[in-house]
């Protein structure tokens, strides 16, 4: 699969050190080596985009792999954002999850602060609402 002539898209993990370097280039925390390496391994499905040899892009989803699916890690290197790719990464995540997920699996995410309307465009719904309660999270 190809974007343009200039991205490739690979239904694969990233190497350890193209994710930390990623995660760098937009300002996240690193976590050690070891831990990449098994939480990479756990993970139910991976898309990565390069731009010749440079990871520009990822998702990734972790979960039981039938009821419950967490999207993660969508992300797109400052130089390489609004080109598309990160819909691209979603589209795949969505595909995987309507392949994958059985009637009424619940899929989570958390959404960078003003980033919520480009996940709304895929079904994710705010919240709270009048539904639901307000999701949550802990940070260890």
């Amino acid at each position: 699969m190809t974007i343009s002539e200039n991205f490739q898209i690979q239904l694969a993990a990233p190497s350890v050190d193209d994710f930390l370097l990623l995660r760098e280039k937009v300002g996240w925390q690193n976590v050690s080596v070891n831990d990449v390496k098994i939480s990479l391994k756990n993970s139910l499905f991976h898309i990565t985009v390069y731009a010749q040899d440079q990871l520009v892009g990822m998702g990734r989803v972790v979960g039981d792999g039938v009821m419950y699916f967490y999207i993660q890690d969508i992300v797109v290197h400052p130089e390489h954002q609004g080109l598309g790719i990160g819909s691209i990464i979603m589209e795949q995540i969505e595909i995987y999850l309507s392949n994958t997920a059985v009637a009424n699996a619940t899929v989570g995410l958390l959404s960078v602060k003003g980033k919520e309307a480009f996940y709304a465009r895929y079904g994710y719904i705010t919240r709270p609402n009048a539904a639901l309660g307000h999701g949550m999270c802990k940070f260890v």
